[in-house]
């Protein structure tokens, strides 16, 4: 489902929600036992509580998938989409999948399911293709940075190198965000510290974008191993403002619970009113002038 094709609903969950992070360590490129890990996880949060269930990049296929890509594809009206639709009727999950278009185009895609109907799916706009990374050679890559509405009011999805353009979080920003997701596979890098370097990294990217737009943030991160390389989890619940609501352990699987309180991200934007006072027009004014300084270079 592309943006263009977004249902959306308007939010009615103005009480404090729970969010059930599921930090899993996928099966690279099996579908079927990925899919079932999913479904159990969703009906056990469900039944504990869980408001919302978010899932890592990925979650469905594994990273590493290379010349897998196209055999773990799924179409929106896949049987696989539908299954975990069907078992999301009482709750909203968002996880990560390689989606293929109606065009037969490939992406590193997230969708989001609420009330049993896929309500959006977000493509990764910034496929890394470097170091380790080889992105842009398996997907095409997302051409639209949008909120869609939910009942727990405006979302925006960020998939792992996303995250790392600024641009992208001022738009969701200006989009209207009041929660933002952060699907990640980060490898485990920087043991020479007492925090992982990729893990400290992390952190700091999550925490900025709670305190830049003040807005609950979710940093959904995997473990386990893929051809030697190790994911290290980490997985977190920021409150607007930048502090920790909730962190997973390293390296382990786990589900990481946390509230979220639309009431404190309302009290956060009066205190610190960062969004009434962005000046889009300047901004938007400055990049046209930086493109056509670059076009005439």
């Amino acid at each position: 489902m592309s943006n263009d094709d977004q249902k959306t609903s308007p939010s009615s969950l103005n009480r404090p929600f729970r969010v059930a992070v599921a930090q899993i360590a996928p099966k690279l490129g099996d579908v079927a036992a990925n899919l079932e890990m999913h479904k159990r996880i969703i009906s056990e949060t469900t039944a504990a509580g869980a408001d919302l269930v978010v899932f890592p990049e990925l979650s469905l296929t594994g990273y590493f998938l290379r010349d897998l890509v196209s055999e773990v594809a799924l179409k929106r009206d896949s049987s696989e989409i539908i299954q975990l639709s069907d078992v999301s009727s009482h709750t909203s999950v968002v996880f990560g999948l390689v989606e293929e278009s109606s065009q037969n185009q490939i992406y590193n895609g997230a969708v989001w399911v609420e009330g049993g109907v896929v309500q959006a799916v977000h493509r990764k706009a910034y496929l890394p293709t470097y170091g380790m990374f080889d992105e842009s050679r398996y997907f095409a890559a997302g051409n639209r940075m949008r909120c869609f509405d939910t009942r727990l009011g405006r979302v925006g999805i960020l998939i792992c190198e996303d995250a790392w353009h600024l641009s992208n979080t001022v738009i969701l920003g200006a989009d209207g965000a009041d929660l933002i997701i952060l699907m990640g596979n980060s490898p485990a890098r920087g043991v020479n510290t007492a925090e992982l370097a990729s893990q400290a990294v992390w952190h700091h990217i999550a925490r900025n974008v709670a305190m830049f737009l003040n807005v609950p943030v979710v940093f959904a991160n995997r473990v386990g191993y893929e051809d030697g390389v190790c994911f290290f989890g980490s997985s977190q619940v920021i409150a607007p403002g930048g502090s920790t609501l909730a962190q997973a352990a390293q390296l382990e699987e786990e589900i990481l619970w946390a509230t979220i309180d639309p009431s404190a991200t309302r009290q956060a934007r009066i205190i610190t009113p960062l969004a009434r006072d962005e000046r889009l027009e300047l901004t938007l004014r400055e990049l046209e002038r930086i493109a056509h300084e670059r076009n005439q270079a």
